[in-house]
């Protein structure tokens, strides 16, 4: 087997660093455009940050069967391949962006067929790269994401901006609905009055009330006292006429031993 010519082997690297780097490739027939129509496509590619290279079927398929893709049934007729690169700016391409640029070249040239692709390696129908061409730009992608984002913060902002307002609104109305801050010192003060009212009567109610517990229990010590009076002093005048008794039977029983003992006087001299 001959060596391979370096130029081919150069392009065999090329394609096989282009699909290992890039996020995504599509597969496109352009038999039937004119140079001036593939002029246009390359610059409708370029502006949307995508690269079309047109490369032979066999040395793409010798770098795929390296990279184990399978694409070998999309390499069949004059195949170009879209590849996601930098745009004129600087700024990185995206699958969305070149995926709407081809459809839309597509649609107003009908020799352009896309065939499938990839995605980040992954093998795309024509379905799959249609549909990628339905979804919004990353541009507006990024701007949706902020928008939803920053809406819950502002509703947030919104309502501590709104709670002073508020109290002051409720303030305001709860001093109209008394009549000014004068009418509420005023009905402060009524509601505080009965309440000191009410404890004055308390403290006379409980004064009176001591007042009239103290007559009470001095006339029952007063009365207490009078009965005990009273039960001593017939205990007296009874032990005075016990002793009155006992003074009267002295002198009889004195005299009834002097006549007892004059008589034993007689007996014996007789």
């Amino acid at each position: 087997m001959e060596n391979p010519r370096p130029d081919k082997v150069a392009v065999v690297d090329e394609v096989r660093e282009r699909l290992s780097n890039t996020e995504a490739a599509v597969l496109t027939e352009y038999r039937g455009l004119d140079v001036p129509a593939l002029a246009e496509l390359r610059a409708a590619l370029r502006a949307a940050g995508g690269d079309y290279k047109v490369y032979k079927n066999t040395l793409v398929r010798l770098a795929v069967s390296e990279l184990d893709l399978e694409i070998d049934d999309l390499l069949t007729g004059p195949t170009a391949i879209a590849l996601v690169a930098d745009r004129p700016d600087g700024s990185p391409g995206d699958a969305v962006s070149m995926a709407k640029a081809l459809d839309s070249f597509a649609k107003e040239h009908e020799a352009l067929v896309i065939k499938g692709g990839l995605l980040d390696s992954q093998r795309l129908s024509i379905e799959q790269v249609l549909a990628l061409a339905k979804i919004a730009p990353r541009e507006v992608l990024l701007a949706q994401l902020a928008g939803a984002m920053a809406a819950p913060i502002q509703q947030f902002a919104g309502l501590l901006n709104a709670l002073p307002q508020n109290l002051a609104y409720a303030l305001k109305a709860l001093i109209d609905q008394h009549g000014g801050p004068a009418s509420l010192a005023e009905d402060d003060a009524s509601d505080e009055a009965p309440v000191d009212e009410t404890d004055v009567d308390a403290v006379v109610d409980e004064a009176s009330a001591d007042d009239n517990e103290a007559p009470a229990e001095e006339a029952e010590a007063d009365t207490e006292t009078a009965a005990a009076d009273d039960n001593e002093a017939p205990a007296e005048e009874a032990e005075a006429e016990t002793a009155a008794a006992d003074d009267n039977e002295a002198p009889a029983e004195e005299a009834e031993a002097d006549t007892e003992t004059a008589a034993a006087d007689d007996t014996e001299e007789a």
